[in-house]
């Protein structure tokens, strides 16, 4: 990927030409009588408070998960489904029987891979934030605009919005994305991560990162003139711990919520020069770090960065079965050679399927720009906003790789985050996954000021 228009935002910030247009806040009366944190039709996230006809899908109750009696916080968080048992099994035998409910990539996979399956578990609405999200995502109702910046291919931003989703109730496809951009995040994480990138045989080196992340669009702590989401508002820190012929490689990143004002700042430090500098292609389709291309720099998280590539259109709430509650796969004991077949493929015993309403949004390249993929379709969960599956699409409308992101609720602090993500390249037969490395637990309580997010702070802590 290239971080080819640099020079046009830096134009940008210097003449201040920033919007070309927004929409105008808030939604109408009748529409909002329909959202609420109790009693009404849609939860403050903008999803179905019932569940469906068919009884597959629960209510969404305000109840947060009781963190069982065995956990002890600071480790990894046990499993409060465990003793959930399988419901059924869909395999390359009978997929066709619930291909209403499967996404494009997953029917590739059954057809690429006879042996792949899903084992489908009963669906728990585990999504349950803090109050004073719902609080802000229903004020967002009438705050929050829709708004565009008129530069590189045209930037999707938004106005007003706090702390939670800005547009619960999404009227059309840059709406439904914004939501995914203002989804809650943990707002401080110091994580011990590995990457593998698995090839054809079933091999991989492990890659070892310290990833430190502090995002302050959900801090309780922060107010909300405080977390403008023009500035910086993530903060990254990346250290490649492994292997030693690596070792010592470091990414900084800081992010705005939004891009309509800023850009993303990165730089990187590389231990044989010693130096740091400047890295605008940390960014788009460069490839992923450690990810021997088999995954993009906007991949992690399902997607990160500006959203100016693609043109984003809401096709609607559907009926998905999608990596849901995975403790099972962010069990301490789930180390990669538990995770990773010989095959080269995931244990998929280890990993859990529920069906749930999801919003699909279909991301289309625009004319005139570059990306690796030509089309992407997300589904977002619909009571969190997080992507759970992404359908890659080459340049001819092939499908050509599937992404999934297995989730958990961190019942101590009330956030979701991704327990491993893995994306299939079903055209090179090879696959990715991005885990915890279960040596060390993710860590909540970690600290730092701002000023360790800095091309000078990476330079003090730089080693060999």
């Amino acid at each position: 990927m290239g971080f080819k228009r640099y020079s046009i935002w830096t134009t940008m910030a210097l003449c201040g030409a920033l919007v070309a247009g927004s929409a105008i806040a808030g939604v109408k009366p009748a529409e909002k009588a329909r959202i609420g944190l109790e009693g009404t039709e849609l939860t403050p996230a903008g999803a179905i408070r019932a569940g469906n006809s068919e009884g597959t899908i629960p209510a969404w109750k305000n109840e947060p998960i009781k963190p069982p009696a065995s956990f002890v916080p600071g480790t990894y968080h046990t499993d409060p489904f465990a003793d959930d048992q399988v419901l059924f099994t869909i395999t390359a035998q009978n997929y066709q029987e619930h291909a209403d409910k499967l996404s494009e990539g997953q029917k590739q996979m059954f057809q690429t891979y006879p042996d792949f399956f899903m084992n489908i578990y009963p669906s728990r609405r585990t999504a349950v934030f803090k109050p004073y999200i719902y609080e802000a995502a229903l004020k967002n109702l009438d705050r929050a605009e829709i708004a565009h910046a008129d530069v590189n291919m045209g930037i999707v931003g938004f106005k007003g919005a706090r702390k939670a989703w800005a547009f619960p109730i999404p009227k059309n496809g840059d709406e439904a994305w914004m939501n995914q951009a203002t989804r809650p995040v943990t707002p401080w994480l110091n994580s011990w991560e590995t990457t593998l990138a698995v090839t054809t045989t079933g091999n991989y080196v492990v890659n070892k990162l310290n990833i430190q992340k502090r995002d302050k669009w959900s801090d309780p702590d922060i107010a909300d003139e405080a977390a403008q989401p023009g500035k910086d508002s993530m903060l990254y820190y990346q250290t490649l711990l492994a292997p030693p012929k690596l070792a010592g490689q470091v990414v900084l990143a800081r992010d705005p919520t939004h891009f309509m004002e800023k850009f993303r700042s990165a730089w990187a430090y590389s231990p044989g020069q010693r130096r740091v500098k400047r890295a605008p292609q940390i960014v788009y389709d460069n490839p992923l770090t450690a990810s021997d291309g088999l995954a993009t720099t906007d991949q992690k998280w399902g997607f990160n960065g500006p959203n100016d590539r693609f043109n984003w259109n809401l096709v609607g709430r559907k009926e998905v079965y999608i990596p849901y509650n995975a403790y099972r796969l962010h069990s301490a004991n789930a180390t990669p050679d538990k995770v990773i077949t010989e095959d080269g493929r995931v244990n998929q015993d280890l990993a859990r399927y529920e069906l749930h309403r999801v919003w699909v949004v279909d991301a289309t390249l625009k004319e005139g720009t570059n990306h690796d993929y030509g089309r992407r379709t997300f589904y977002l969960d619909e009571d969190s906003w997080w992507i759970m599956l992404v359908d890659g699409y080459d340049r001819r409308n092939q499908i050509w790789r599937h992404w999934e992101s297995h989730d958990v609720m961190y019942y101590d602090i009330g956030f979701v985050n991704a327990a491993a993500e893995f994306q299939y390249d079903m055209q090179a037969g090879r696959m990715i996954a991005l885990m915890f490395d279960k040596q060390n637990p993710p860590d909540f309580t970690w600290r730092e000021e701002d000023n360790y997010f800095t091309p000078a702070s990476v330079r003090r802590h730089g080693v060999r």
